[in-house]
């Protein structure tokens, strides 16, 4: 198999599967996450290089695969120059931060969760700047939203971590349904959700009524992710994040998403005064607002946070601006700004690191302390700041360029020189403080420690970063010029237009400009008392995060108050809330659209044994309500309506429905029966005359509505795809079982939903009773004692012959499942109570002695196996989960059909065994430690629940 076929899913899965390596790493050595994590970046990175010389070539390489194609959701990966571009920053980056954050994180800090986050976030990354199809796009880009939660928050016992965490997903998470609302507006103006098509329908989308509200939904999504005013104010306070996730998050990746989906969309959504008053004035705003608050900020950080906004509003600005030249800047200075504010970000973590604090009116003269380290600052912050000879210097003076050419566009457009230029002086003067104020400006003040050198390898992705600013700002055709005309021409989707990386381009106005920018900001950062004076006077106060807390306590505040409007603590309560709104709006129908209540279809006739059969299961029924309070009882008469009603799926033919009632009846009745030991055995009575004829009118008039639509339907004709599945079961399937076949092949995501939904339900179960003890009844209600022969012999001995029996009848239930009543799920429901009932009749020391399987592997095996089954078919070129099956003749057995469906089917079966057994074990554990207190394994992390 020719694995360079489908490279870009490698590349972009790889992290996923590295993060659960490097979790399991971290339990062979500290160090260990680390390594295994940059070889996963290795990994990846090798993976995408072959591919890698196909933009320089003028091509595109489109890998895809049918998903769900009925609603255009394709498995589907490019690569152009710019995804080209981004994944390498990703990548080789990453790859640094790595390296860097092996050094920095302290011996208490949980490397495996860290680096397995940090891969997770990086797979997410890939997954957007190399998907093809934009429903996939909006997947990943969801999913680094909540990557980067896990990352911001990655410190859990702080504060500001914590809701540093929760706003910015609360933003990017807004964002995102937005951008998912514009993605499918613009998949259905173009027809197609494909990337290749909608970047050849930009005529169609601009003309279409619907690019407004397309355009803004995108930039929702575009200004949330990359902190455009006025959503700016999250990534200050995602600072509180270590340092590594700082460094590669915001100057990479997270906040360069939004960036990129501005270029991905440039040559369809630009061209527009929408878009040019919409992006510009957004990067404009935010270039100059983040930009002067960055000046007076104490905290290093918090100074590049600002800066990094400023800068973002910058490339914004310069997309705003709607040309190809100014697409070409934009493109060159994310290349710089990820080179020079990753390495700032790592000077500011090492600073931290070797001298206890981050605060600038603490750290000065440290260039004697940290030589090295302070060389390296300067060079970054100088490549921050454009001055010559430096990779920034080129870009800016592109940048420059292109707001002089601007200003010829109306007759206020004079203005943008100006204003740029003032942005340019902001710049200038927090580079300058930067350096100033942390290694020269006198000695350190109040330090805990003695600042250091760090260890030689942690400047290592430093003096990298460095030299890449150098290199590229003294030789640029020889180091960036490649590269980057290939991602203008991924951008553009044309050839590039004419530019040059020249360093000296004469005496003009670009030049003039720097120049001015900075004069004025080493003069502003030596006058700056009267700046901070200002400052301090009429904009501290402004503070974005207490207005968002103030707004967002207010939206709390109000879904309170419509919750307990409606929601009084009660069950009932709910239910009589759900079940008269479904009578009003029921009513509303049949009344709204009069007609014939039922319909002219004749029914089916009424035979003897049904009629005494529904007659008893509404007596039953009514017998529940009656005996409701004795909890016992009731469980009991709720069992033998779960046997009448499979009896009825007996009658009407489906015995598949009849064998999953019944396996299921057991496992709830069980699963009843050990919750019930630690309730009260009656229920306490309810007073309120009210209440209880309110209840009554409410189920009579529900019991008749439902009866009067299931007439209104059935006496009606009505059209049925049974007859496609019964046509297409054998020839399409394999499988004479319709049913079995209907659920793992034409409705396999169906299924691969809901075994996830029970792997969840599972381990939450889990999670939620672990290491919980609650105290044990000692006797009934009538103060009986309760039996201390927990576990019979008669049943002991019985359940242990049982045993073998009742797993050979899961193991034929399971392989009869394709061709007749059967499947993953019965046989799995059979083998779970098979193990159950060895828990019961022997107790859960004896059985987890002999029965020494992990459920939660058997809950991911089974997982994976069902989602291999559709990447294998998705592999061959085939929709996900589909199935083929042939027939071979064995020896002896004869002539025997093989499906790759029952692997798929194994993966039910593990799952629902995985799920069931592991909750009802530990609701057997709690019972066990109940009565066991002193028993360290029954309870390793025990708790008393009051």
């Amino acid at each position: 198999m020719n694995l360079l076929a489908f490279n870009l899913p490698i590349v972009v899965l790889l992290p996923f599967f590295g993060a659960i390596l490097a979790a399991w790493a971290s339990k062979l050595n500290r160090l260990a996450a680390a390594w295994t994590s940059g070889g996963v970046a290795l990994l990846s990175l090798a993976f995408l290089m072959p591919s890698a010389s196909l933009p320089f070539q003028g091509e595109t390489l489109i890998q895809s695969w049918p998903w769900i194609d009925s609603i255009g959701l394709h498995f589907a990966f490019r690569l152009d120059g710019l995804a080209l571009l981004f994944a390498l920053l990703i990548l080789i980056i990453g790859l640094l931060v790595i390296f860097y954050a092996r050094y920095y994180l302290a011996a208490k800090d949980s490397m495996g969760r860290f680096f397995s986050y940090l891969l997770m976030f990086m797979g997410s990354m890939l997954g957007i700047v190399l998907s093809e199809n934009l429903i996939q796009l909006v997947v990943f880009w969801e999913l680094t939203s909540i990557t980067s939660f896990l990352l911001i928050s990655y410190w859990q016992q702080r504060k500001d971590a914590r809701q540093g965490a929760r706003m910015s997903l609360a933003i990017t998470g807004g964002g995102g349904l937005a951008l998912l609302g514009g993605v499918l507006l613009l998949g259905n103006v173009v027809g197609s959700y494909q990337l290749t098509d909608v970047l050849q329908a930009g005529e169609v989308i601009r003309n279409s009524p619907l690019y407004l509200p397309i355009l803004i939904l995108i930039l929702l999504g575009v200004f949330t992710k990359s902190a455009q005013f006025p959503f700016h104010f999250w990534l200050p306070h995602a600072m509180a994040a270590p340092t590594p996730v700082s460094a590669y998050l915001h100057s990479a990746t997270m906040v360069k998403a939004g960036i990129f989906l501005l270029a991905r969309f440039f040559p369809v959504l630009s061209g527009t005064p929408e878009w040019s008053w919409l992006v510009g004035g957004a990067g404009l705003i935010t270039f100059l607002l983040g930009g002067y608050t960055a000046l007076f900020k104490n905290d290093l950080k918090g100074l590049l946070a600002y800066s990094t906004i400023s800068h973002l509003g910058l490339i914004t600005l310069l997309f705003g601006f709607g040309t190809q030249l100014a697409a070409v800047a934009a493109i060159f200075h994310i290349i710089n700004h990820a080179t020079f504010k990753a390495s700032l970000f790592m000077v500011a973590g090492i600073i931290d690191h070797e001298a206890g604090t981050r605060d600038m009116r603490k750290l000065n003269g440290l260039i004697k302390y940290m030589p090295h380290t302070a060389a390296l600052a300067i060079i970054a912050s100088a490549a921050m700041a454009g001055v010559p000879l430096m990779n920034g210097f080129l870009s800016k003076e592109m940048f420059f360029q292109q707001a002089v050419e601007m200003s010829n566009a109306d007759s206020m457009a004079w203005m943008i020189p100006v204003l740029v230029t003032i942005g340019g002086v902001f710049s200038v003067a927090y580079s300058i403080r930067f350096i100033h104020d942390v290694f020269f400006n006198g000695e350190p003040i109040g330090l805990t420690k003695t600042p250091h050198e760090p260890p030689r390898f942690m400047k290592i992705p430093v003096d990298i970063l460095v030299i890449v600013c150098l290199a590229v700002g003294i030789f640029p055709a020889y180091t960036v010029a490649p590269i980057l005309q290939v991602a203008v021409m991924g951008t553009l989707q044309t050839t590039a237009p004419a530019y040059s990386l020249a360093i000296w381009h004469g005496f003009n106005y670009p030049l003039m400009m720097s120049f001015i920018a900075m004069a004025v900001g080493v003069l502003v950062y030596f006058r700056r008392e009267r700046f901070f004076a200002f400052y301090k006077r009429y904009f501290r106060r402004i503070n974005a995060k207490r207005y968002f807390n103030f707004w967002l306590q207010k939206l709390f505040n109000a879904s309170i108050r419509v919750t307990r409007s409606f929601d009084k603590g009660s069950l009932q309560n709910a239910s009589a809330w759900i079940i008269g709104a479904s009578l009003v709006i029921g009513a509303y129908g049949f009344l709204a659209y009069p007609g014939a209540l039922l319909g002219d279809r004749a029914l089916l006739p009424l035979d003897g044994v049904t009629l005494v059969v529904a007659l008893g299961l509404m007596i039953i029924s009514l017998l529940t309500m009656v005996w409701h309070r004795q909890r016992l009882l009731t469980l009991i008469v709720i069992g033998v309506i779960g046997l009448v009603i499979s009896l009825g799926f007996v009658k009407f033919s489906a015995p598949d429905l009849a064998l999953t009632q019944l396996s299921v009846e057991v496992v709830t009745i069980v699963l009843l029966l050990l919750a019930l030991y630690f309730l009260p055995q009656y229920t306490p009575k309810q007073a309120g005359r009210i209440r209880l004829w309110r209840d009554g009118l409410l189920a009579a008039f529900a019991g008749i509505g439902v009866t009067l639509f299931t007439l209104s339907v059935l006496t009606r004709d009505y059209s049925t795809i049974a007859e496609y599945f019964l046509a297409n079961s054998v020839p399409g399937g394999g499988g004479t079982n319709v049913v079995n076949v209907i659920l793992v092949d034409f409705r396999g995501f169906d299924t691969l939903g809901e075994i996830v939904v029970l792997a969840l339900a599972g381990l939450g179960v889990f999670a939620m009773l672990e290491g919980m003890k609650l105290p044990a009844p000692k006797n009934d209600i009538e103060g009986r004692l309760w039996n201390s022969d927990k576990h019979p012999l008669i049943m002991q001995t019985l359940t242990r012959l049982l045993l073998p029996l009742m797993l050979l009848v899961a193991v034929f239930i399971f392989l009869r499942g394709h061709n007749l009543p059967g499947g993953g799920f019965i046989a799995g429901l059979i083998a779970s109570v098979a193990l159950i009932v060895q828990y019961l009749a022997n107790g859960i020391q004896w059985t987890s002695q002999r029965i020494k399987v992990d459920m939660h592997w058997s809950i991911g095996v089974g997982l994976l196996i069902a989602i291999s089954t559709g990447l294998v078919a998705m592999g061959l070129g085939y929709p996900f989960l589909t199935s083929a099956f042939t027939h071979l003749h064995w020896p002896v057995v004869g002539e025997f059909e093989v499906a790759s469906a029952i692997a798929f089917d194994l993966g039910v079966f593990l799952v629902v065994v995985g799920a069931t057994v592991m909750s009802l074990v530990q609701l057997g554990k709690l019972s066990y430690a109940s009565h066991h207190p002193n028993d360290p394994t029954a309870n390793p992390v025990s708790q008393e629940v009051k």
